[in-house]
């Protein structure tokens, strides 16, 4: 009897964890002259958002539009195909509900090695993209593929949102506190399945689950400030926040909620290279009174996380506060 396909055996690394390491990005980036935000490009490079957000002429009744623009694609995270097809879209969708806006259109973005795996398989990959895109009221039209000597999978997407209610990373005010709307824990989890081929059931509801509701509840707290928890890990995104706004995040690592196994799984060396990378990263940013295994889970690499929200969502954790600018962006006590 042939043994099931392991689709996370024919990548080396998995989800979001497999980023660029953030520090070779920035570097990069930063040689970059245009693309930076000013007249109708109202959120561009300057500070490592979720998207693009450009303004465009108002509607017929005068209110005005803008529109998001975002692209996000990884290798598998999960062995299950049509499972790694609704992750990556989930995924890839944040990044405009994480601007305060609503998918509208998407086009698949597809790598995969035909000569390795039949393509009948990329074809349940695009069928669970294509019901992530159906349950968010996007259309998913089209797009592109290449043979490839890994599977690769996400989305490109295009949104629209208010101009003047967008979650921006650089919007963060002293006083307000700081929520999270799902757990995190998801790339020690990840390892782990990619490692055993061990199923966690809660770790793969929570990367399935959009961020709509998260969103929409941002926008009528009145919240401004947002980002999505994904790649670069909590302390990541955190910080990048912190940096654009000018103010300092406090959090309080025991009011941070995981995902079921992930801290027994950190005990047992289920680690991504990506969570260490992150840490790496921002630990200059950090000042922390708690042990380095603590920082690691909290830099973890998150594969379709949550919202962090400037501002209290109701029944979502507060897991700290944004303070007045200090000598240190993070604060983790």
């Amino acid at each position: 009897m042939d043994s099931p396909l392991r689709l996370t055996q024919f990548a080396a690394g998995g989800g979001c964890a497999c980023k660029v390491p953030p520090g070779e990005l920035e570097r990069v980036l930063g040689r970059l002259g245009r693309g930076r935000a000013g007249g109708d490009l109202l959120v561009g490079l300057d500070d490592g958002d979720d998207a693009a957000a450009v303004r465009i002429h108002p509607a017929p009744d005068g209110s005005g539009r803008a529109v998001i623009a975002t692209a996000d694609f990884f290798t598998p995270v999960v062995d299950d195909p049509y499972t790694f097809g609704r992750i990556a879209a989930a995924n890839a969708m944040s990044d405009v509900y994480a601007m305060g806006g609503t998918p509208v259109v998407a086009v698949n973005l597809l790598g995969w090695p035909r000569d390795r795996i039949p393509f009948d398989v990329a074809a349940e990959v695009l069928r669970g993209g294509d019901d992530a895109c159906a349950e968010a009221g996007a259309f998913l039209a089209g797009g592109h593929s290449i043979d490839d000597p890994e599977p690769k999978y996400g989305l490109a997407v295009t949104g629209m949102a208010d101009p003047d209610r967008l979650l921006r990373n650089d919007a963060a005010q002293a006083g307000m506190p700081l929520t999270l709307t799902k757990p995190i824990g998801l790339g020690v989890l990840n390892n782990r399945h990619k490692a055993t081929g061990e199923w966690f059931e809660e770790a793969v509801a929570v990367m399935t689950a959009l961020n709509d509701d998260a969103s929409r509840a941002a926008l009528a707290a009145g919240a401004r400030a947002a980002t999505d928890v994904t790649g670069f890990g909590l302390l990541g995104h955190l910080m990048k926040m912190m940096r654009a706004s000018g103010t300092t995040a406090v959090i309080e690592a025991s009011a941070v909620p995981y995902v079921e196994g992930a801290r027994s799984s950190f005990a047992e060396g289920f680690v991504p290279g990506g969570s260490r990378r992150n840490l790496d990263w921002v630990r200059p940013y950090v000042d922390a009174s708690v042990d380095d295994d603590e920082l690691v889970l909290l830099a973890d690499a998150q594969t379709s996380g949550g919202l962090l929200v400037v501002g209290e969502l109701p029944g979502h954790p507060v897991i700290g506060e944004v303070v007045a600018n200090r000598e240190h962006a993070l604060v983790v006590r």
